[in-house]
């Protein structure tokens, strides 16, 4: 006969193996219901970026030795609906507002605002006049002169399954104007 240890491997073998396959399953599912809502389509309307520039001298706002680095934030409108990116297993939508540009050799992209969003009903977002969370600054040289194109991109954090990325549709070109040293200097 099977003694008690056997029997007790046995069924947590079988659990373990019934759970992976409902795993698998409820994250196949769900992406495929992404698919049939159109997630990869969800409009987006980006609007009245005032980009303003300022001058930090302490190495948290990208200073090297005292030298005033130059900071970036924006003011911005939002609207857009999130909700086809709720199914079933979707626990929350991490949300940002990112600025691509080219640098000297480098193409970067970087964020300025950001949001969790834990429901359908906090799915519609209608943000007017709205300031950027995040100061932000180019390693290299600086964003006065270059042209950013900002994009709002969305990050799907599922119960059960991988994190799944993308972005809405809709952007907007903005051009950084140039900034006078002497009268942002803080």
């Amino acid at each position: 006969m099977f003694s008690l240890s056997q029997r007790f491997q046995t069924l947590a073998n079988q659990a373990i193996t019934y759970g992976l396959f409902i795993s698998a399953f409820i994250a196949i599912t769900s992406w495929f219901q992404l698919q049939s809502q159109d997630a990869d389509l969800v409009p987006s309307t980006i609007e009245s970026i005032t980009p303003s520039l300022g001058f930090r001298s302490n190495r948290y706002h990208g200073s090297v030795n005292g030298k005033p680095k130059e900071n970036t934030r924006v003011t911005f409108d939002l609207e857009t609906n999130l909700t086809p990116l709720f199914t079933w297993n979707t626990k929350q939508v991490f949300a940002y507002l990112t600025a691509e540009y080219d640098g000297k050799n480098t193409h970067n992209e970087v964020v300025f605002w950001d949001k969790i969003i834990s429901s359908k009903d906090e799915a519609h977002l209608k943000i007017h006049g709205a300031k950027s969370k995040y100061n932000v600054w180019d390693a290299q040289d600086k964003l006065s002169g270059k042209e950013l194109e900002f994009k709002l991109k969305w990050n799907i954090q599922p119960y059960i399954g991988p994190l799944i990325y993308g972005e809405t549709v809709g952007s907007k070109d903005v051009l950084v104007q140039s900034a006078d040293v002497d009268n942002d200097q803080k």
